[in-house]
């Protein structure tokens, strides 16, 4: 029951790391799945530090 919870909020974390990064230059999958495969500390990381897209 412990593992489902805390893979549960990994999985949120990344996400919320994707919704922040929507609007930045690798978009949402880009941080989403950067902040799976690194953490979402990296994922914030990443997304504090990367441009914002041209329309």
């Amino acid at each position: 029951m412990h593992l489902i919870f805390m893979v549960t909020i990994y999985l949120l974390l990344s996400f919320l790391m994707g919704l922040m990064g929507r609007n930045r230059k690798l978009g949402f999958w880009g941080y989403f799945y950067g902040s799976i495969l690194l953490t979402p500390v990296i994922g914030l990381l990443l997304v504090l530090a990367s441009d914002s897209r041209k329309n």
